[in-house]
């Protein structure tokens, strides 16, 4: 019936039966089809040759095999990648699924349709294929959580600055190449390092807590469609040799990326033995508890697997001190190093303040020690190499606000950018990458300067002119102010934050503590910090669940140099580090 008859039809109804004829005619219009969700996602870009899980899930539970159908440009998906479809009846009550493990394809663009029911779906990939390698060593550096305030601080503490200009320069700054780099994820525009560090491991965006999966319905951590990391590609394309190192536990998000797949990165038990499939020549960082048989005191495992002996048993020297890492026999190829039960301790209490759990394990390595061995070891395999270093402090520290702490992490973490650099020098074919996984809301806003009188340590807050220059010195050369907490000092601040005592000065006794759980389990301020002189109380920004600050969604920086290092520029998607790593050494011929 043409429009216009249609409205004169109605208009010969009566009022009180229009409604009745609408939804009649509503009736009898085809239903809209409903979208079922394919994995990978829209738009994906995807390593020629890499394995990848693909999955599509239907809202709806379908009555067999036959009614659900995946195509690739036009042809039966089972046809197209040589294996049939796993029909799922139903997820747990949530709808029938169609499950393809380790597809692979070869480099083109591809269009992707399922249908089952009233539901379809169709998404587009692009599998990308690489030329020959460039670089026969690729060194990843990530300093997690590493924002411009930190740089900017760590700067200002270890060179300082005069008449405007600083006195020297980050290893960093000098790189030649730069690049501003998006963490956005799947399910959300503000990331965790499960998923950022996920995307420069895999080539593909994921969710927050997921590492190296599409996070799917289903409840299980294991079961989501996964995508071969980085780890798993060198292992099986070729004979480089794998080094993985973090100051943080090496079960934790950033670390376990380079080998693991979980939709929950607290699944750090089972990351250890994803660890020990994959085996790294070099693994070297906390987080021993994890190793450790659950009938060892401070074990955090649930069963009586030893993965330190296993370990041992596939060839790995172990060390857990930095007197044993330093003595290492000269032809070690393999070596696992566990330094703490948790994460470690970073360099400010380490190397000046004796705080934190220091003197529970008063000898471990900075990461510059972890650093130059891995670089020893690894460098020895004359078919290359890839390092992936995680300085996970600067971002521990950052969460609680403890912005001197995280700084001086990043003065250490910069040390080692220096060692790369180094070893770039003597070792051209080399590509280096230094970045952060995501950011913080950290930013210097003048001094500190106890000197000037009254007892409001706000008063005391100079900014523009009134900032003057913060009193820093580093008289022993070794690239770290001799003391933390001068007499004027940097103001530093975070935006995103719970309720918390601002004391404008470094916590001395151990790493801040901002928030706390009041008796009706929401986070307050930490009273201990109340009576400090000077101290000031801070509304928060965030929900009362939130003890920590939180993460930003501020881009990051990318620092590139050595072979195919001018890929790196203007504005990237993380997962397109991947893809431009995975160029350099031609993974994807």
């Amino acid at each position: 019936m043409p429009f216009t008859t249609f409205n004169h039809f109605l208009k010969e109804i009566p009022v009180n039966k229009v409604l009745p004829v609408l939804l009649a005619a509503a009736l009898c219009l085809p239903a809209a089809p409903q979208a079922a969700t394919v994995y990978p996602l829209n738009n994906a870009e995807i390593l020629s040759g890499g394995l990848f899980d693909i999955k599509v899930e239907f809202d709806s539970r379908l009555p067999d095999a036959d009614s659900a159908r995946l195509t690739i440009n036009g042809k039966d998906a089972g046809e197209v990648l040589g294996k049939k479809p796993q029909f799922v009846t139903d997820e747990d009550g949530k709808g029938s699924a169609l499950l393809i493990r380790d597809a692979r394809l070869p480099a083109g663009t591809y269009t992707v349709e399922a249908k089952g029911g009233n539901e379809s779906q169709n998404v587009t990939w692009t599998v990308y294929a690489t030329g020959k390698p460039q670089a026969k060593n690729v060194i990843l550096l990530i300093a997690d959580g590493l924002s411009v305030g930190h740089r900017t601080a760590a700067r200002l503490l270890s060179k300082g600055m005069t008449e405007g200009k600083y006195n020297g320069r980050l290893a960093m700054d000098d790189m030649p190449h730069l690049a501003f780099v998006g963490t956005g994820s799947v399910d959300s525009i503000a990331a965790d390092s499960a998923n950022t560090m996920s995307a420069y491991t895999t080539g593909h965006k994921s969710s927050v807590n997921a590492i190296g999966v599409y996070a799917d319905r289903t409840p299980d951590p294991f079961d989501d469609p996964k995508q071969e990391t980085l780890g798993e590609i060198l292992r099986r394309t070729g004979k480089k040799s794998l080094g993985v190192v973090s100051d943080a536990e090496v079960e934790d998000a950033t670390p376990a990326a380079v080998v693991a797949h979980t939709r929950k990165r607290a699944e750090k038990a089972a990351i250890v033995e994803m660890f020990h499939k994959v085996k790294p020549d070099v693994l070297l960082g906390g987080g021993a508890a994890y190793f450790l048989p659950k009938s060892v005191p401070g074990s955090k495992r649930k069963d009586d697997i030893d993965y330190i002996r296993k370990f041992k048993d596939d060839g790995y020297v172990l060390a857990t001190s930095n007197k044993e890492l330093q003595a290492l026999p000269k032809d070690a190829n393999r070596v696992l190093g566990l330094f703490h039960p948790g994460n470690m301790d970073g360099a400010l209490d380490r190397k000046f303040l004796k705080k934190g759990t220091v003197s529970k394990f008063p000898d471990q390595p900075d990461l510059t020690d972890m650093a130059r061995t891995a670089l020893g070891v690894l460098s020895r395999n004359p078919e290359g190499f890839v390092l992936v270093l995680e300085a996970g402090l600067v971002d521990k520290y950052s969460h609680p606000l403890d912005w001197e702490r995280s700084v001086y992490d990043t003065i250490m973490f910069d040390k080692v950018v220096a060692m790369a650099r180094e070893f770039c020098a003597t070792h051209p074919d080399t590509l280096l990458v230094v970045t952060g996984d995501h950011t913080h809301s950290i930013s210097v806003a003048g001094t500190v300067d106890d000197r000037l009188p009254g007892t409001e340590m706000r008063e005391k807050v100079g900014t523009y002119g009134k900032a003057g220059y913060p009193l820093y010195e580093d008289k022993d050369g070794d690239g770290y102010p001799d003391s933390v907490n001068p007499p004027k000092r940097l103001a530093v601040f975070f935006g995103a934050t719970p309720d918390y005592y601002e004391t404008f000065a470094p916590k001395l006794d151990n790493p801040f503590v901002p928030a706390v759980k009041d008796e009706n389990g929401r986070y307050v301020a930490n009273a201990a910090y109340k009576d400090t002189p000077g101290a000031e109380f801070r509304p928060g920004v965030l929900p009362r669940d939130e003890a920590q600050g939180v993460h930003t969604v501020d881009d990051l920086l990318l620092h590139a140099q050595g072979p195919t290092a001018e890929n790196f520029h203007g504005y990237l998607e993380n997962t397109e580090v991947f893809k431009l790593m995975a160029k350099a050494l031609g993974l994807g011929r």
